[in-house]
């Protein structure tokens, strides 16, 4: 029988105490993977009809715990990890980090409750206590380069608060406002980023990889996300945002191809970030199809959602949490199988859809269990490494 090891080598006095509150990737990433892996299992439950949802229900309830739940948690604990790197300042420990995670867990349960008014209040909140959060350093630093993420942070609340208006009838505008609003902020915080590690990653971990970074490529790429963002959020005539989408398409392909994505094989901890980041331009491919009415929208949302942000974040867990507690930077065969768990996942949900639409209620199925089996297994492999103290002592 298969059993999860311990991640970390042997050493003489491993230290001991408990260090979930000790940097912001610990507890958010904890939380995301368990959350990831039990939420999906939760919408299947949906979608079968064996469990109703008091206020967000169906298809809203799993794309706003997706997007609003799962990913922003990652994108919190990530940037106050990074953020204290770029800052040289401390981002939210100890006692604040814990109220805003039992804040971001306060909103998932409201979701499934008739406490419809505090359910807005909380995930409309969360955002906006983690901006400041992450202000207040930037500030203190004056790290100018990296305001922009403030205002990131700040416009998912803003997307989130559409998505509850809508539901709470206070605006007639659809949930699909906040939710592309949503999804392309998410898009352009994952392009921003794949650009800025994805390519040092690669050529510190695959010697001669020579991945760069062009200049052009670079403005193009995110540049032609924010003009998709605009066009979602104003309403643009479906033949320009498919414009733009194909676009974005291609510039993003140029870049991953300047990451020299065939030299990483032999290297699973960085070939999942270049197998993740593939499904950008193949999200962005499909939104053009879709707008054009060639492929049903759905695909090129689970295109990003699944394939591209998925697969990104379970790279960048185990990496991170890896070397932020001072573990080698090796992948192990579990951290590979939920790789290959979650990209499956994205490969079951989109492809099999758009090969053989017979089945897609069974891809839907077989995608949620690859997904949860995915990070379900990083929650229970990483839980020791994330309550635990670093390796070398350090704080963080």
């Amino acid at each position: 029988m298969l059993t999860l090891h311990r991640i970390e080598e042997p050493t003489a006095a491993p230290p001991r105490g408990f260090a979930l509150w000790q940097l912001g990737f610990r507890p958010f990433y904890l939380l995301a993977s368990a959350f990831a892996s039990m939420s999906v299992l939760l919408w299947v439950l949906q979608v079968s009809g064996l469990l109703g949802v008091t206020y967000l229900a169906g298809p809203v309830w799993h794309a706003h715990e997706m997007l609003f739940g799962f990913a922003l948690a990652v994108i919190v604990g990530f940037l106050f990890t990074a953020g204290r790197n770029w800052s040289g300042q401390p981002t939210p420990t100890g006692s604040a980090l814990a109220a805003l995670a039992a804040w971001w867990l306060f909103g998932r349960v409201l979701v499934l409750t008739p406490f419809a008014w505090a359910a807005a209040l909380v995930n409309v909140s969360f955002p906006l206590a983690a901006a400041v959060g992450l202000a207040i350093p930037f500030l203190r630093a004056r790290n100018r380069r990296n305001y922009f993420f403030v205002g990131l942070l700040v416009l998912l609340a803003v997307a989130s608060g559409f998505v509850h208006l809508q539901q709470l009838g206070i605006v007639r505008a659809p949930a699909s406002v906040g939710l592309p609003l949503g999804l392309d902020v998410v898009l352009f915080i994952v392009s921003v980023m794949a650009g800025r590690v994805v390519p040092i990653f690669t050529n510190n971990g695959v010697p001669g990889a020579a991945a760069r970074r062009h200049p052009g490529v670079e403005k193009a790429s995110l540049g032609l996300v924010l003009a998709l963002t605009v066009a979602d959020a104003v309403g643009w005539p479906g033949a320009i945002v498919a414009a733009v989408a194909a676009a974005a398409a291609i510039a993003h392909a140029v870049r991953w191809g300047l990451w020299h994505p065939w030299t990483t094989r032999k290297v699973p901890l960085v070939w999942v970030l270049h197998l993740a980041y593939l499904w950008v331009p193949i999200h962005l491919a499909l939104r053009a199809a879709a707008e054009w009415g060639a492929v049903a929208p759905s695909l090129a949302v689970h295109a990003l959602t699944v394939g591209a942000i998925g697969g990104l974040i379970i790279g960048m867990m185990t990496r991170t949490a890896r070397g932020h507690t001072a573990r080698p930077l090796h992948a192990d065969r579990f951290d590979i199988a939920s790789y290959v768990l979650v990209l499956l996942a994205g490969v079951v949900r989109v492809l099999l859809p758009l090969s053989m639409p017979a089945l897609s209620m069974a891809a839907v199925m077989g995608s949620a269990l690859l997904w949860s089996a995915g990070f379900g297994l990083y929650a229970c492999r990483y839980w020791t490494v994330l309550t635990r103290p670093r390796l070398d002592g350090r704080p963080g």
